[in-house]
């Protein structure tokens, strides 16, 4: 079957806290950070984009792997922060790990769920036969306007995966996706920031969106919440995965370790990767994960993953989720404004 035969990510090492935010943003801005369940996010620095992040992400799956670039045939960027309105990530990150030029490159976007539409995409190209090993990247340097609910949340990072066959530490068993024009989230082109429809973002799109495709997941594999030991959902803040874990009726302790957004922040196209990759950190083999990532616009895709004995003789090559984590230097929101170009020059 196919699989995860290697992964990686990469954390942006600057961090601003959100009471640090909403001590510029007036008496509603503690209240609205402390709800959201976000205590600090990543910072890309002035020299990182989805580019730089993307290309550290993949070199360290490439070295967890033990894999050989160059036997790499397809090379697929999500993300909705590419760099280049005209110009693909995906060239940048294939050249910069070594492939060859004999592959196949392409840059996604599905807002927070491009990452594991390259995810399939590859699996359906190492299965059938067209490639030997797909690299699929989530990343992202999210925008949020300032003073608005996302800038408490939007952050910086990437997770890599290399699927293929030989190997994985990680087989992927069933994959399925729901998909409707639901247009809760959205930037049209030249905007510097996105819109979202405050509110409308909860039911109508993440929850529905969600929920079907994780029933369908459980509906197609004949399995339960009890044949799952962790879960992993996107994080658009601290309290929608835990919603959605208490809709489907999973216990706390099987979503707990997955919710990196309290220290990191939403990473958009990123998000749910990272989750994962935390997961298979920490996984013993033989474990089974269930993931859901949601893209706005808006659909979900879904995925019944079976760790491997193999992730043991991998671990301990690459720096984790954990040790990104913990890498960090403050900011103050002065210096974030900045390095987020939202102080504009005029005249």
């Amino acid at each position: 079957m196919v699989g995860i035969v290697g992964y990686g990510v990469y954390v942006p090492r600057y961090r601003i806290k959100t009471e640090e935010i909403a001590a510029v943003w007036g008496e509603d801005g503690p209240k609205l950070a402390k709800g959201l369940g976000v205590f600090e996010k990543s910072v890309p620095g002035p020299d990182e984009d989805v580019a730089t992040i993307s290309v550290e992400a993949a070199r360290n799956a490439i070295k967890q792997g033990d894999i050989d670039p160059t036997d790499i045939g397809a090379v697929y960027v999500g993300s909705e922060s590419h760099p280049y309105a005209v110009k693909p990530t995906g060239t940048i990150v294939a050249e910069s790990i070594g492939c060859t030029h004999d592959i196949t490159c392409a840059d996604f976007e599905f807002a927070c769920k491009a990452g594991t539409a390259a995810v399939q995409t590859c699996m359906g190209l190492v299965d059938s036969k067209m490639i030997k090993i797909g690299l699929a990247i989530g990343s992202d340097t999210a925008q949020g306007r300032p003073g608005d609910a996302l800038e408490y949340s939007a952050a910086a990072g990437g997770a890599a995966f290399l699927i293929g066959k030989k190997k994985p530490v990680a087989t992927i068993e069933e994959t399925v996706s729901f998909t409707t024009d639901t247009p809760d989230f959205w930037r049209r082109e030249g905007e510097d920031f996105p819109s979202h429809g405050a509110r409308f973002t909860g039911e109508p799109a993440y929850f529905r969106h969600v929920g079907a495709g994780a029933k369908s997941l459980l509906k197609k594999t004949k399995t339960t919440v009890e044949d799952y030991d962790y879960f992993v959902f996107h994080m658009p803040n601290g309290k929608f995965p835990i919603a959605m874990g208490r809709q489907l009726g999973v216990p706390p302790e099987k979503l707990e370790d997955s919710l990196i957004v309290r220290q990191i922040g939403n990473t958009y196209s990123g998000s749910a990767m990272m989750g994962l990759a935390r997961i298979l950190d920490i996984a013993d083999p033989d474990s089974k994960i269930f993931m859901v990532a949601y893209g706005s616009g808006a659909g979900s895709d879904a995925f019944s993953i079976k760790v491997e004995e193999e992730i043991e003789s991998r671990r301990g090559e690459v720096p984790t989720m954990d040790d990104y984590i913990a890498r960090k230097t403050y900011v103050s929101y002065a210096v974030y404004a900045k390095y987020r170009r939202k102080i504009v020059a005029l005249g």
